[in-house]
């Protein structure tokens, strides 16, 4: 198997760096191949809406010049996708809100050329929040959803931990626990 995990959270050793580390560490145990990019210190171009993506069969064909195409290319070789990221403002941070608006050339839906690179592939949540969970994160798993569907991708779900007490709050035996045994399930229900 191979995850390719998108870290969006701005701070490198922050929380959701904490979080991703025993979840990594599970899924690497397995012999799965783990692709950790972090967003932040990439550049990456808002989707300008030039739809040139869309008449451009069986590759990417965005025409920006960039870091999110080498990202777009290590999620394509992947089987599972799975978005870290910390919650601000009920919503993912800029890097992936930036990086998910250029998942448009990935569908082959509005121009010329046909299909989808992606279609089948699966897609995972890792998040940390301050909020009560479902008040925190609903609204960005409900986009994700939507993506999802409309990408013909295959969700399998979403874990998160809260912040509580900073970092400490996620090196718990509770939440690393948490951690692994999501990597677990995703490792089960990636096949």
């Amino acid at each position: 198997m191979r995850f390719c995990i998108l870290m969006g959270s701005i701070r490198m050793n922050g929380n959701t760096a904490e979080l991703v580390k025993p979840f990594a560490a599970e899924l690497e145990r397995s012999g799965s191949e783990v692709s950790y990019i972090t967003l932040a210190d990439k550049n990456i171009k808002n989707c300008t809406g030039c739809c040139k993506c869309q008449h451009v069969e069986g590759s990417y064909g965005c025409v920006q010049e960039d870091d999110a195409t080498d990202i777009i290319e290590e999620m394509i070789k992947s089987d599972c996708i799975v978005l870290a990221t910390p919650i601000y403002s009920w919503y993912c941070t800029a890097p992936m809100k930036a990086l998910l608006d250029r998942h448009y050339g990935l569908n082959k839906f509005y121009g010329k050329a046909t299909g989808s690179l992606w279609v089948g592939k699966k897609l995972a949540i890792l998040a940390t929040h301050g909020y009560e969970k479902r008040y925190a994160t609903e609204p960005f798993e409900e986009g994700i959803k939507r993506l999802c569907e409309h990408s013909r991708l295959k969700y399998l779900g979403m874990h998160t931990a809260k912040n509580e007490k900073g970092i400490r709050s996620f090196q718990t035996e509770e939440v690393i626990k948490g951690a692994i045994d999501f990597a677990r399930t995703l490792l089960y229900n990636a096949i």
